[in-house]
Formats: C-alpha cells, sequence, structure tokens
C-alpha cells in the first residue's frame, strides 16, 4: 500500500510554482508521473496544486527528480 503524506499545511501552491518555474503544464507532469507508475489523473494532479488532495511520497519523489529540486525546495514556504 502507498503512503501518502496528510497534509495539514497545503505545499500544492509550491509545487505549482516548481512546475512553472520548470516551463511544464499540469499534462506533462502527469505523464512523467504516469511513466514512472503512478496512475495519477491531470484532474487529480490538479488537486494536489488546489491543496485538495494527499499527495503519495512515490509521487512528491517522482516530482522531486522531474523539477530537479530537493526536497526542502516542497517546504521552503511552511
Amino acid at each position: 500500500m502507498a503512503q501518502k503524506i496528510k497534509q495539514d499545511i497545503s505545499i500544492g501552491n509550491t509545487i505549482r510554482i516548481l512546475r512553472q518555474d520548470a516551463g511544464l503544464t499540469q499534462e506533462q507532469v502527469v505523464t512523467h508521473l504516469q511513466l514512472n507508475g503512478s496512475e495519477l489523473s491531470r484532474s487529480a494532479y490538479s488537486q494536489i496544486e488546489c491543496g485538495t488532495y494527499n499527495i503519495r511520497i512515490s509521487e512528491l519523489k517522482s516530482l522531486k527528480e522531474l523539477f530537479k529540486c530537493e526536497y526542502n525546495d516542497f517546504f521552503k514556504n511552511v
């Protein structure tokens, strides 16, 4: 069973900024995640950016690789 991070503070806006800084669309991010084994839809990814979806650790790891950032970059505004 995949582990999820329960969000008590949303990191969605930071994820949106990292995606935009990388010059990627939500569709491109979802394609990358799906190629790495995630079954995440674009709608669910949009919910991550809105802070209404509990992101899985495996998804956060894939985003870290895609955005070429460090884990602390996801939490710098927290």
